[in-house]
């Protein structure tokens, strides 16, 4: 059988892995198969905690929210001020409305205010529109 002249294929390899996981404790620094196997795991989990961030991060905004929604001054749930938010079409996200409910209250609880004065307008405007239309078919039958 013919000698297989590699050169140093196998040497800038296991360089790489050695580079990757120097900063890993004991053996898993050192020997190769540990290293490539903890190289392995640490890839995966970095993958899969990128997604897990992004959602322990939302969980987060929600519960400071829902929070400060339950106190004295607003009079409703998270998710009836988020439906709400929606509805007057207000561009707030979870995260800027989270940061406003810790460092600053008083916006917060205009914020709402605003969105529970349109709403009793928007039922106002209701009623009326549905008065008139009794007013109007009355009086058309008459």
């Amino acid at each position: 059988m013919t000698r297989v002249k590699r050169g140093y294929t196998a040497r800038r390899r296991r360089k790489k892995i050695r580079l990757f996981a120097s900063t890993f404790i004991g053996a898993h620094s050192r020997l190769t198969r540990t290293t490539t196997q903890q190289r392995m795991r640490a890839l995966f989990s970095s993958h899969r905690d990128r997604s897990r961030k992004k959602r322990d991060f939302r969980r987060l905004w929600i519960t400071r929210i829902n929070a400060v929604t339950h106190e004295d001054r607003v009079f409703y749930s998270y998710s009836q001020f988020i439906q709400n938010l929606y509805k007057r079409q207000l561009l707030l996200n979870r995260k800027i409305l989270a940061q406003i409910a810790l460092s600053n209250k008083n916006c917060f609880y205009i914020i709402s205010k605003k969105i529970i004065k349109k709403k009793e307008n928007t039922n106002k405007i209701k009623e009326e529109k549905n008065l008139n239309r009794i007013y109007y078919t009355r009086n058309k039958n008459d």
